[in-house]
């Protein structure tokens, strides 16, 4: 099968692997029988209702098999794709094995199954091949996301070599990123069978730092904090405090939103996930981003202990904390482990 030739893009999830086997299966095998076999029929009408339900899930409009194609290769994060996020293009070997499977996806763009709907009797493929999905939203990516990956598998397809559609994917990968951590600009952390997930959050509120009225010596320090981090200079783990409803958290997001096109990711963690802090960090501290691990409301009383983990990693054990990784946390109280007078009631030193 023409797939089996990939050395770069064979990161397929195993829904996408089984939807591409089964369609390229048909497009090679469906002149096998004399007449078209019940079998065959029912594989088709399968791979159509898998497109239809990935075109409804993703939102994803115009052509679906294309879009598919766009899905598979946006985000497979392999050696070539993880080198160019945020860089660009790159030198070395890997260039030449990228081209080689550019021609591989080349050759799938150009596959037509519109004589295969015809012969097993069902004229579906312009259905696909000219989608307008039900709804507006979709369930995984953003708008403006899934709007991009639509347009990229346009020029895809309208590409005139298999180095024109390399240019134009490693373009995406400079200007987007590629897999989820390229794509999305925020994340939460979720547990699923003992295993520590990265989740993309995907509605996301769209404040910025200027809508917020006041506070404008500490939303300097904590943009050029911010900036500093990008530009891989020194920076510091920051603690927003003060009043509940003073802009903290929102101020967080705001620094998300104007700085996301620079390679800035954030990533929410609650306090009782302070366990699989050092996880989330193994997971993020290869890649070409910068990530802020954000911290809201946070605070500890005093028979509490999950601190020593986020000590740990602000102070560092044998492994040094990633120099792409920061600590940006929010808290009502400026002493995160709650102190009271009473304390010293029966000794003399400060609180």
């Amino acid at each position: 099968m023409i797939t089996d030739r990939l050395l770069l893009y064979r990161n397929l999830t195993a829904e996408d692997e089984d939807l591409l086997f089964d369609t390229l299966y048909l497009h090679e095998h469906y002149l096998d029988e004399a007449t078209p076999s019940k079998e065959k029929q029912a594989l088709f009408s399968g791979c159509v209702s898998r497109l239809l339900s990935m075109g409804e899930s993703y939102g994803f409009h115009g052509n679906l098999w294309d879009c598919f194609l766009a899905k598979i290769l946006v985000n497979d994060e392999n050696e070539y794709s993880k080198a160019c996020e945020i860089r660009g293009e790159v030198e070395g070997s890997v260039n030449v094995v990228c081209l080689r499977d550019m021609e591989i996806f080349r050759e799938l763009f150009a596959l037509d199954f519109s004589e295969v709907s015809t012969y097993l009797g069902q004229d579906l493929w312009d259905l696909i091949s000219d989608y307008t999905s039900v709804q507006e939203r979709s369930f995984t990516y953003n708008r403006r996301i899934r709007d991009r990956i639509c347009d990229l598998a346009v020029k895809l397809r309208a590409a005139s070599s298999a180095e024109e559609m390399k240019k134009i994917l490693t373009a995406f990968y400079k200007d987007y990123g590629v897999g989820k951590l390229g794509l999305h600009k925020a994340f939460r952390v979720e547990e699923c069978e003992g295993e520590v997930k990265i989740v993309p959050i995907t509605n996301i509120a769209h404040v910025k730092l200027d809508d917020l009225v006041g506070y404008e010596l500490q939303k300097e320090m904590l943009r050029a904090n911010t900036e500093a981090f990008l530009q891989q200079k020194k920076a510091n783990n920051c603690l927003l405090y003060g009043d509940a409803g003073t802009g903290k958290s929102s101020s967080i997001k705001a620094i998300m939103n104007e700085y996301y096109d620079q390679g800035l990711r954030i990533i929410e963690l609650y306090k009782h996930q302070f366990r699989d802090l050092q996880q989330v960090i193994a997971q993020i501290k290869n890649r070409n981003y910068r990530f802020i691990i954000y911290m809201d409301d946070l605070s500890f009383e005093e028979f509490e202990t999950d601190y020593k983990y986020l000590k740990a990693v602000i102070e560092g054990g044998l492994e040094r904390k990633p120099g792409n990784v920061l600590i940006y946390a929010t808290s009502n109280r400026r002493h995160l482990v709650r102190e009271v007078s009473s304390d010293k009631a029966d000794r003399d030193e400060d609180l």
